[in-house]
């Protein structure tokens, strides 16, 4: 093999991945530009993706916070017993929930719900030619159709993530209380001692921000770029997945990083 066929075969992938990261921000910083004038001028659109990303996430996301805080509860007092102290299960519930699980595992539900329906939506309009249709009509695509998508996931995950903690909350009561015997005021008062709310609550939500933006604008990048035939649709809706899943674990690690270091 000559040296020209192997750099040409070395530097084609690298050339179309730079490539791609170049597109992906210029589709970004075009969404964040056209914004104002979607949310000012047509507000109904972003209403019907809140409801449509937001609502039909909320089933899954309270009862997987229901479950996943009853297991917290049951694992966390079996550990604790241990040591004698059985009294701090209400701390270790919540900061559990709002610093990591509430965030991450909201992220990833959204994920595997959310993000996957929307490359799929936009994978189709482009495949059907309903994107091509708008440019012709003189209507922007990515302010008529990615901008109201985005901010809708950049709002729901947040919100998603509080009904999961606050729901995770009521099931680590449910199982330590209510079911094992924990003592109520004990439960509650160490909780409210030991939680901080801009330390732990707000940093936990300031989580949920990042990965609302990032799961979001994943999701939407790979319908958008996607190329117009069903099994690239099919290909785009497992790559949001896997990128947006891997994203959100290596975020969660930057930020408790940076957030918790002190």
């Amino acid at each position: 093999m000559s040296v020209r066929n192997l750099l040409s075969k070395l530097g084609a992938p690298l050339r179309d991945f730079v490539e791609g990261i170049g597109f992906a921000a210029r589709t970004f910083f075009e969404i964040l530009r056209l914004s104002p004038g979607l949310i000012f001028r047509r507000p109904h659109l972003l209403v019907e993706q809140l409801h449509f990303i937001g609502n039909y996430s909320m089933v899954i996301i309270t009862l997987s916070g229901l479950f996943v805080g009853m297991v917290l509860g049951l694992q966390g007092y079996y550990t604790l017993n241990k040591y004698g102290a059985e009294q701090s299960l209400g701390l270790l519930v919540a900061l559990g929930l709002t610093r990591e699980l509430g965030p991450v595992i909201t992220a990833l539900l959204f994920a595997g719900r959310a993000g996957t329906s929307l490359t799929a939506e936009i994978g189709l309009m482009k495949a059907g030619e309903q994107l091509s249709a708008m440019e012709m009509m003189a209507v922007n695509p990515i302010q008529r159709v990615l901008a109201p998508r985005f901010w809708a996931g950049v709002i729901s995950v947040p919100l998603l993530a509080s009904v999961f903690s606050a729901v995770g909350v009521m099931g680590g009561y449910l199982v330590g209380v209510q079911l094992i015997g924990v003592d109520e005021g004990a439960f509650w008062s160490q909780m409210q001692g030991g939680v901080d709310l801009f330390k732990d609550v707000l940093n936990g939500f300031v989580k949920s921000i990042v990965f609302g933006v990032a799961i979001t604008f994943i999701a939407l990048y790979q319908g958008y770029q996607a190329r117009p035939t069903p099994e690239d649709v099919a290909r785009a809706t497992t790559r949001t997945v896997v990128i947006s899943s891997l994203m959100v674990w290596w975020l969660d690690f930057m930020l408790t990083a940076l957030m918790f270091s002190k």
